[in-house]
């Protein structure tokens, strides 16, 4: 039997993904309005901006942006020709690489702020300070317990990735 998700749950945690696609599908109209890069350059520059030394392996990367490593690759190759991110070898791993944020890419993450804050400011700004500090510790909570080890198996029968029944993941950014 599967577990139960009472209705307000249920459609707090659609809200939160329809607010999320929403503000997305903006920030998207917005930099393309401008004719800047799409958000998924933005997200991995500034990660790797605020990487220490500016650089990050690409499995980090990934993981830390939710894009498979796959697709982190195709994104990262798409930023280097693009002159914003070079590949560097990592020491100790042959097979690994960083990504490390170029003087270029730095200038791009500055030229694409304004059109982003100016989303944002225009959809999150209206918030009181209390009702951000609330909404900031609620998705807190949500996210300290999506990352903690589950409290209990899977039930047998389960969905399960690209099983029938399994519905996609959305996913942060897309490469």
């Amino acid at each position: 039997m599967a577990a139960r998700v009472l209705e307000p749950q249920l459609s707090a945690w659609r809200a939160l993904l329809e607010a999320h696609a929403a503000v997305i599908t903006r920030v998207e109209q917005a930099l393309a309005a401008a004719g800047l890069p799409p958000l998924a350059w933005y997200d991995v520059l500034w990660a790797v901006r605020e990487s220490p030394q500016r650089r990050a392996r690409l499995g980090e990367l990934a993981a830390r942006l939710t894009i498979s490593r796959g697709g982190m690759t195709k994104l990262v190759d798409r930023l280097e020709q693009a002159g914003l991110l070079r590949r560097e070898p990592t020491p100790n791993d042959r097979r690994g690489a960083y990504a490390a944020l170029t003087a270029a890419g730095e200038t791009t993450l500055k030229r694409m702020w304004p059109t982003y804050s100016a989303v944002l400011a225009e959809v999150v700004g209206p918030l009181r300070a209390a009702e951000a500090n609330t909404l900031r510790r609620l998705l807190r909570g949500i996210e300290a317990r999506g990352t903690a080890p589950p409290t209990q198996a899977p039930l047998p029968g389960a969905a399960r990735r690209g099983s029938p029944g399994s519905r996609p993941v959305r996913r942060q950014m897309r490469a």
